[in-house]
């Protein structure tokens, strides 16, 4: 075994295998990227749980939270009650690059933490996530993405922008402690709002039928949800990375121009350098997100309802 095949104290396997169908890169290059890129990453990963996507070779990616059995001792890892599978979880941490260097090993490529860290009631940051129609269209998204700063503006708030790694973008707004409800009322009215500015661009329709080709403003990303981290990889072609772009640039971007190759080319780190001070949620932001419905809430019942008359409709045909 050479050192090249030995870093952070983690024995490194299988190096030299492609990453993924597509990926046009190596388990190396994944290594190498997250080695490079740990100062940068590591701050958006540290004190919260964490989720990654992993692929091994010939499979489909995974989604995995509980930690395996032979993980490390030293992979700080924390219990978390999971009420849909009615169990607990052990969740990895991940605080330093011996950690990152290990999860890359174990061929994560994805990471997804929770807008909160861990013992802290309040998330960090307000995300509206905008998700394009089909066929992906960048551009509709930009044009949705300055709707979204706009709105911002008009109440006072800012927010930093990046890509997230697949046909999207996440505007983040970094906040003062906050009521979890609070929040989650200030990121429905957000999107509100920002329809309202250009509806013939952005909708907040959860049914992606009634979207009719516009780009969807999420504002269910609070609470326990979770975001892909600033700088992580995606399993996507050419491994593209979510990354930090400035307002005044957006226009002139796409989400490929963003992997782990071009990345390492970079310097500095954007985010840290975008990213606003931490801001007080406006009042009128939160009195006119509680008269919105949770949109997963009407989308349910909405979804019921139009399979009744479905049934109802071929009762009647038979």
């Amino acid at each position: 075994m050479t050192s090249d095949d030995i870093r952070h104290g983690v024995s490194l396997t299988n190096l030299d295998q492609p990453l993924f169908d597509g990926a046009d890169a190596t388990k190396r290059d994944l290594v190498d990227y997250l080695d490079a890129m740990a100062d940068r990453i590591l701050p958006a990963l540290r004190d919260r749980y964490l989720s990654v996507v992993r692929i091994r070779p010939g499979q489909d990616p995974f989604m995995q939270k509980n930690t395996p059995k032979y993980t490390p001792p030293w992979v700080r890892t924390e219990p978390l009650w999971a009420e849909s599978s009615k169990r607990q979880l052990n969740y990895a941490v991940c605080d330093d690059s011996r950690t990152l260097t290990w999860l890359a090993n174990q061929r994560a490529v994805e990471y997804h933490v929770p807008l909160s860290r861990i013992g802290e009631p309040s998330a960090t940051h307000l995300v509206l996530d905008l998700d394009p129609p089909e066929p992906a269209d960048f551009a509709a998204v930009v044009a949705a993405a300055h709707l979204v700063h706009t709105a911002l503006t008009n109440d006072g708030l800012s927010g930093a922008v990046k890509t997230s790694g697949s046909k999207g973008v996440h505007i983040l707004v970094p906040l003062l402690p906050a009521n979890p409800d609070d929040i989650a009322a200030a990121t429905r009215a957000l999107a509100a709002r920002t329809e309202r500015l250009n509806p013939t661009i952005a909708t907040t329709a959860y049914i992606k039928d009634d979207r009719e080709g516009k780009v969807f403003l999420d504002s269910t990303r609070a609470y326990g949800a979770t975001v892909v981290a600033v700088y992580s990889p995606r399993i996507r072609p050419g491994v593209r990375v979510s990354y930090p772009v400035p307002w005044e640039t957006l226009d002139s971007i796409t989400p490929a121009d963003f992997t782990i190759k071009s990345v390492l080319e970079t310097t500095g780190d954007p985010w840290a350098e975008l990213m606003p001070p931490a801001q007080a949620l406006p009042e009128d932001l939160i009195t006119e997100g509680r008269t919105i419905p949770v949109a997963r809430v009407i989308a349910m019942h909405e979804g019921k309802r139009r399979a009744r008359a479905r049934q109802e409709q071929e009762k009647n045909n038979d």
